[in-house]
């Protein structure tokens, strides 16, 4: 019978594991000598990578996925936040937008008010602030209602202005509203002067805003552009040296014995909503009568005592 350990020694020859690994150690290392020095294995290497870069994309592929399943989850939560926080500001802007506009248009209405509230000193006459309420549907008519009426002492004839100048006047009045015509209003007259010299005149509204009309005007009037109209006051109604309009065009024809002189209301006739209405003026006195000869003088006759 053959002992297995002369079997195993009879089949298992060649060099002894030590002998091995020395030796390919040393292959290993002259390998790396020659592919350092002379760069004999690029082609090799490059034959092997071409060969091995499936394998290696195979490989990474589950981490590649998991990496961008995730990167997509991330994506799409940070969008929803990005969105819901756009939105958050949109809203916050749009109501910032509002409370700014409000407080601009609330800054703008104290200003008018308080320069309402200095214009009695100024001036030297009594006035009692009114808001208007309601305004006519009608282009055509330049007239609005104001919440002072007969209970508040509210007279026809009174006149309404701003800071600035003339608005209109008081034509019709009830209970609790007064109507104001503006001076606008399709021939509304107004006497008015040339404050650079003194130039009487009368000034009619034209049925439109944007401008007035002086009617009447001689071509050789001293009427310039630029010049401002003052209310001159003698018709009793209108106290004198409140601004009104300012001329902003003359058209001189010598074919006709008037100009046409254009005008443009001082006051905000359409802007503002609060308003004065001032005091009536003291009554004149009564006109004389006209004698039934005009122009004559009649002396009484001096009796003689007895």
């Amino acid at each position: 019978m053959i002992d297995s350990t002369q079997s195993f020694r009879f089949f298992n020859r060649g060099p002894s594991p030590a002998v091995r690994l020395v030796f390919f150690t040393m292959l290993s290392l002259l390998l790396l000598f020659i592919d350092a020095r002379y760069r004999y294995l690029e082609s090799t290497r490059s034959a092997l990578s071409v060969l091995i870069s499936p394998i290696q994309q195979l490989a990474t592929l589950p981490g590649a996925l998991w990496q961008k399943t995730g990167d997509f989850f991330i994506t799409q939560s940070a969008q929803r936040s990005l969105a819901n926080e756009n939105e958050m500001m949109r809203r916050q802007h749009q109501f910032d937008a509002a409370q700014l506009l409000q407080m601009q248009a609330m800054q703008l209405e104290n200003q008018q008010l308080r320069n309402l509230a200095d214009l009695p000193q100024r001036n030297k006459f009594t006035a009692q602030l009114a808001e208007i309420v309601y305004a006519e549907r009608d282009v055509f008519r330049r007239k609005v209602l104001i919440n002072k009426g007969a209970n508040a002492d509210v007279l026809i004839g009174q006149v309404v202005m701003d800071e600035i100048g003339i608005i209109g006047q008081i034509t019709r009045v009830y209970p609790l509203l007064s109507e104001v015509t503006m001076i606008t209003e399709k021939d509304h007259a107004v006497p008015v002067q040339v404050l650079r010299n003194g130039l009487r005149t009368i000034l009619f509204g034209a049925g439109d805003t944007s401008h007035l009309l002086l009617r009447y005007m001689p071509v050789s009037a001293d009427v310039q552009e630029g010049d401002l109209l003052v209310t001159s006051g003698i018709d009793g109604i209108y106290p004198p040296g409140i601004p009104v309009a300012k001329v902003i065009k003359i058209e001189r024809d010598p074919a006709y014995p008037f100009a046409r002189v254009f005008c443009l209301p001082l006051a905000g006739v359409d802007k503002h909503r609060h308003l004065l209405v001032l005091s009536s003026q003291p009554k004149l006195p009564e006109r004389p009568a006209e004698s039934s000869a005009p122009g004559t003088f009649k002396r009484p006759m001096n009796r003689s005592r007895n």
